[in-house]
């Protein structure tokens, strides 16, 4: 599904005009959805169902892919728990932010609507080959992708790695659905929007637009269950703060990116299975061995600085395939030193979900131990 919203089409059927009072034409809003999508329309945010057009000479232009979320959840009215995810199309998270049209035309496609935890390899992949065909386009500027938070740091993170193209793409959600008071999708989706069209932007990597702020996709992760504030970029802080309609920039990655890397989407189809595994104290050591059973690679989740028990370590010696050792603590560095067992490769500052999607990509392109643990230091 794709629609266009910019200032130069005429409005057709189902879209608001300004001879009714911000009433919609011809469409009612969504069963269950925020009335404000229909009050706050305006002229300026057209839907439109034809196929894009080029932008005016000198107008940027931004591609809006959602995929679900919190940003697109719906429950009862004024309340931020209880609410379903994935119940508002791209269309209607557009429509409560007419204002968009003042910084770029838009264009939208609804790649799927999802719980972010029901995110996967596959949708991975069809987002990425989506995004790197369009971006071959000279008309668009950037990328906007709406996700859920839960595991927007690891799509995020995959996209940095295999994406051919150095136009921005930047994700963004929402802590509060759409129904709830004072929710924070609208704001967050306009600063990405203002983010992506920035020329400042170019070649800065995939990053994460929450409550102001912009995070590098290698530092974000979610650090809190429900502040509209939970985007973190750790140690490494936000690269950028967005004011109104201007993004100032006070840091940028010095780790290989997008077309930067060795990695690309291919004609995959899946991913190599990596499973994690999460140590604490009396964790039973059978887990490792039925985890590579059932896996390519193994990421363990360790106490301190990649700290696991005797046992534990017994039980990973004589696994066959590769093992990354990483962090249950959040932030710090793994080093190739702290490994109890030899054959293990240390994630660096990488966590252990983003530490799977490294490991997960090296395998899926042959890479051996050896170039695996020279990829850690890399990315």
């Amino acid at each position: 599904m794709s629609a266009r919203f910019d200032s130069e089409s005429p409005a057709p059927a189902g879209t608001i005009d300004s001879a009714s009072n911000g009433a919609a034409t011809g469409t009612a809003a969504p069963a269950g959805a925020n009335a404000s999508a229909i009050m706050y329309a305006t002229p300026e945010l057209v839907i439109s169902s034809s196929a894009p057009a080029c932008s005016p000479q000198g107008r940027k232009r931004v591609v809006v892919l959602a995929t679900g979320g919190t940003i697109a959840g719906v429950g009862a009215a004024g309340k931020s728990v209880g609410y379903e995810s994935g119940q508002l199309t791209v269309e209607d998270l557009l429509s409560e932010v007419p204002e968009i049209a003042q910084v770029a035309d838009i264009e939208a496609y609804q790649v799927c609507n999802v719980n972010s935890d029901d995110m996967t390899a596959s949708l991975w992949l069809e987002l990425a080959r989506e995004i790197e065909a369009l971006s071959a386009r000279e008309d668009v500027t950037g990328f906007v992708v709406t996700h859920g938070t839960d595991t927007m740091d690891e799509t995020a993170y995959f996209l940095n790695l295999v994406l051919d193209t150095r136009k921005p793409v930047i994700l963004t959600g929402s802590m509060r659905p759409a129904t709830a008071t004072s929710a924070d999708g609208p704001m967050n989706l306009y600063q990405s929007v203002v983010a992506a069209a920035a020329p400042e932007s170019v070649d800065k990597g995939v990053m994460v637009c929450f409550s102001g702020c912009l995070y590098n996709a290698r530092t974000v992760q979610k650090t809190n269950t429900h502040s509209v504030t939970t985007m973190s970029g750790g140690e490494s802080g936000s690269c950028a703060v967005i004011r109104d309609d201007e993004v100032f920039y006070s840091s940028r990655t010095t780790k290989a990116h997008t077309a930067g890397t060795a990695f690309h989407v291919g004609d995959f189809t899946e991913l190599p299975r990596v499973s994690v595994l999460y140590f604490n104290v009396d964790a039973d050591p059978r887990l490792v061995q039925a985890a590579a059973a059932i896996s390519d690679g193994l990421v363990i989740a360790g106490a301190g600085a990649g700290e696991f028990s005797k046992l534990f370590a017994a039980q990973i010696a004589q696994v066959e395939i590769p093992v990354v050792v990483s962090s249950r603590v959040g932030t710090g560095v793994i080093m190739p030193a702290s490994m109890l067992v030899p054959h293990c490769i240390a994630a660096s500052d990488l966590p252990p979900q983003k530490a799977a999607i490294l490991l997960r990509l090296a395998l899926a392109h042959g890479a051996s131990s050896e170039e695996i643990a020279r990829m850690f230091r890399a990315y």
